[in-house]
């Protein structure tokens, strides 16, 4: 028996509004929540770049711009129906290329596309820490986790690590590791489908189609580190925009509150952004002077990310 392979493109397609970061939504006949995906046909798509390009086009109707693959996801298997082509035969293994797109602002899909805007949290709300520490994480989570990992040191050592437990310090980066970890304990509701269980009776956050919860955290992790050694958070603000917008959006991303002061001490010595003399105006507040990001400043040379100073320890 010969295996048929197939490839999907997975789109994790993110932008800010109002400091809030926020991804493109798809739903499946079956009602769950999906990224957009596409699949990969090797007669008609010279490259994966113009495949992912043109399906999402066609899905949503926007054009992407900054664009970064991800990772490829191969699990046996994974739920994905809509990576069969016409001829494919039923028992085809799915393999899925999940990409990254940066996305200037949350513009509406319009009435002719089904995809929406969808704040992130929503799918992994204890990782928002803007306003401090969520109470679910020590009210909800820990007792579960507890519960999961005992009499097992290792399981107890990976909940303590990546959820800061017992006065361990939260890793912001650690988002794929932390759904993980919640998949393994059971509470997620994506655990119970897959083993074709009855749905717990504790689930955190709202589950995803397939395993596109674990794209999405993949996402999640990696723009969280890279935003850090590289300035592709610029690919998420229009081309003038205040300081002010700028540190709510590094924020949102990070799901942190940083440090305002040195936060635009830090920026300073990058020499990334320069002011263009230019106020904002119509907020009804101070006006704030818009500033530019030097893109072309940025092209001759190794570019730096942004710092993240904590505003206070969580």
């Amino acid at each position: 028996m010969t295996l048929s392979v197939l490839i999907g493109l997975s789109a994790v397609m993110v932008a800010i509004d109002d400091g809030n970061p926020l991804v493109l939504i798809t739903t499946r006949e079956t009602g769950e929540d999906a990224l957009p995906f596409g699949p990969f046909d090797p007669e008609r798509h010279r490259t994966f770049d113009l495949s992912l390009r043109g399906w999402v086009r066609e899905q949503t109707g926007f054009e992407l711009g900054y664009v970064e693959q991800l990772y490829t996801f191969g699990d046996k298997d994974r739920d994905t129906p809509e990576a069969t082509l016409t001829d494919a035969p039923p028992a085809a293994r799915v393999i899925s290329v999940g990409y990254l797109a940066l996305m200037p602002d949350a513009a509406p899909t319009g009435a002719a596309f089904e995809a929406r805007w969808q704040g992130w949290y929503r799918y992994f709300p204890w990782e928002d820490h803007r306003n401090g520490r969520p109470s679910m994480i020590d009210g909800e989570l820990a007792p579960h986790l507890y519960t999961w990992a005992a009499g097992n040191p290792k399981r107890l050592d990976r909940a303590r690590i990546a959820f800061g437990l017992d006065g361990a310090r939260w890793v912001e980066e650690r988002v794929l590791e932390r759904y993980e970890l919640l998949y393994e304990a059971g509470l997620v509701a994506e655990c119970a489908r897959d083993a074709g269980l009855s749905k717990p009776a504790v689930t955190l956050g709202a589950p995803m189609a397939s395993d596109h919860h674990r794209i999405l955290a993949t996402a999640l992790s990696r723009l969280r580190g890279k935003i850090k050694y590289r300035p592709v958070v610029f690919e998420l603000l229009t081309e003038r925009f205040t300081l002010s917008s700028l540190q709510r959006a590094v924020e949102g991303i990070l799901g942190l509150s940083l440090h305002t002061q040195n936060f635009r001490r830090a920026l300073d010595k990058t020499g990334l952004v320069e002011g263009t003399g230019r106020l904002e105006t119509g907020t009804g507040g101070r006006p704030a002077e818009l500033y530019a990001f030097r893109r072309d400043y940025v092209r001759g040379i190794a570019a730096p990310g942004l710092a993240t100073p904590r505003k206070t320890p969580d």
